[in-house]
């Protein structure tokens, strides 16, 4: 039995422990919520877990084999320090990996040190219509040379302490939420950026809302453009006000030979099924000769819709990380990458505030 001890039990965290409780052999043995109603959830989902007042109380039990920091984005940074210090445990840290350029050094220094692995928690990888995707992307197109993601969603949800209302909490929207999308590109291609240009702003959501008498800053809609080094482009189109779409992902791939799309519906718990049950994910491929695109439905469990927000992949992003636990390895999505993913939302944060390309070499 492998015993987690996660730091951080709000709404992702959750999740998390959701999908824990769906793996053989995994359970939580402890955590770390500050939040008096989250840590209550917490023990309601998985009544057996002891709640720690502090992360150096959880690193101090001996039955704790791994570890899930899903706590605000701006501690992840300072929290692997101290578990670093303390007793260096196999662990899945949420994105974005960090949020300030004061951090590097000490992420520098868990890369060349950290005894065990840690693996950044990009669960859009494992969404099973963008798995399809990938495999059958360069068949399909014959290498790709435009690469589109758009997501039209649902605005930010309220956090504990409504911490995701502020950049200097989250690093700001093209970091907090698109990370996942540019690690995607890098995945995707295969390939490193090499310059990013970026258009967004706040036009729409938390506009008349005010914490503490400041007035949130995170941005909700833009356009991102990344060049890569191979020659290929690459678009983010991202809307936040926009949560009555039939699908909140769709990825388009363009190549010499055809073109490649994934369609992904948002959480299931959102959709208005007054109008029908929600949309089956799929994969569509639309060679040039000869024409006409061929379908592939993508379902995915039902079981793992109601264990979480992200079509699968936060349970298939467990399995992964359970097999590295009990038998070592290399994580797939390593601190590397992580923090190109973070590089590039960063970038695009500064080109949409200046209105000047982000060059990356």
């Amino acid at each position: 039995m492998i015993r987690y001890g996660i730091i951080g039990s709000g709404m992702m965290g959750q999740e998390h422990i959701r999908n824990i409780a769906l793996l053989p052999g995994a359970t939580v043995g402890a955590f770390v919520e500050p939040d008096a109603g989250m840590a209550a959830a917490t023990l309601a989902l998985m009544p057996g877990a002891v709640p720690c007042p502090d992360i150096a109380s959880l690193l101090a039990r001996g039955d704790i084999d791994a570890l899930v920091i899903a706590s605000p984005n701006h501690l992840h940074i300072d929290q692997l320090q101290q578990i670093a210090q303390t007793r260096p445990l196999p662990v899945l840290v949420e994105k974005p990996l960090y949020t300030d350029e004061a951090q590097l050094p000490a992420l520098q220094r868990l890369q060349a040190a950290y005894p065990a692995p840690i693996w950044v928690a990009m669960e859009y990888r494992y969404m099973p219509p963008v798995q399809a995707f990938r495999e059958m992307a360069q068949d399909a197109t014959g290498g790709i040379r435009m690469l589109t993601i758009r997501e039209h969603r649902f605005p930010f949800l309220e956090k504990v302490g409504d911490w995701n209302r502020f950049n200097r909490n989250t690093g700001g929207t093209l970091v907090e939420k698109c990370c996942h999308f540019f690690d995607l590109m890098r995945l995707i291609l295969g390939d490193e950026p090499v310059r990013v240009m970026a258009s967004a702003g706040q036009a729409v959501n938390h506009l008349e809302e005010t914490y503490g008498g400041a007035v949130p800053d995170i941005w909700d809609h833009g356009y991102v453009i990344v060049d890569f080094a191979g020659g290929a482009r690459a678009m983010l189109e991202l809307c936040m006000f926009a949560e009555g779409a039939r699908y909140q992902e769709d990825i388009s791939a363009v190549g010499p030979t055809g073109k490649i799309e994934a369609l992904v519906p948002g959480p299931t718990r959102f959709w208005n099924t007054d109008i029908g049950p929600a949309p089956t994910p799929k994969v569509i491929v639309s060679p040039r000769n000869p024409t006409g695109p061929v379908e592939h439905a993508v379902p995915v469990d039902p079981r793992l819709l109601k264990a979480g927000d992200h079509n699968g992949a936060t349970f298939y992003q467990h399995e992964k990380f359970l097999d590295l636990v009990r038998h070592g390895g290399r994580p797939e999505v390593t601190l590397a990458d992580g923090a190109a993913a973070v590089r590039m939302g960063r970038a695009a944060q500064h080109s949409a505030a200046t209105g000047q390309a982000v060059s990356l070499i």
